[in-house]
């Protein structure tokens, strides 16, 4: 139940922000817009310090934790270019770019 409260809190969160900013929200892994559900990630993880957030699709940040590990996300791959840079999530990000916003599918753990 938590799940939930937190996604219609992040969803309006979203629209309180795409209402300031006149322009649709969009997913900050693969800049498609965001639909009816909002999760935000955090850069940098928390346990490791990390305070700012991007909204992502719920299937974008599964894939994002899928794909690397806490360390590597405070590392490395704090930056989204060079997230977007790894094989497992360019190749997500390619397949997923002509999906609808909402579009949901298993994500497989691949590190």
């Amino acid at each position: 139940m938590a799940g939930r409260v937190k996604r219609k809190a992040g969803l309006a969160a979203a629209e309180a922000l795409a209402a300031r900013t006149e322009a649709p929200l969009a997913c900050a892994l693969c800049d498609r817009p965001i639909g009816s559900q909002v999760e935000w990630h955090h850069r940098v993880p928390k346990s490791e310090g990390g305070r700012e957030t991007v909204p992502v699709h719920p299937i974008c940040h599964r894939t994002i934790h899928a794909s690397a590990t806490n360390a590597e996300l405070a590392g490395p791959l704090a930056d989204i270019d060079a997230l977007r840079a790894v094989p497992a999530v360019a190749k997500f990000v390619k397949w997923v770019a002509d999906k609808p916003a909402d579009f949901r599918a298993p994500v497989r753990r691949g590190r």
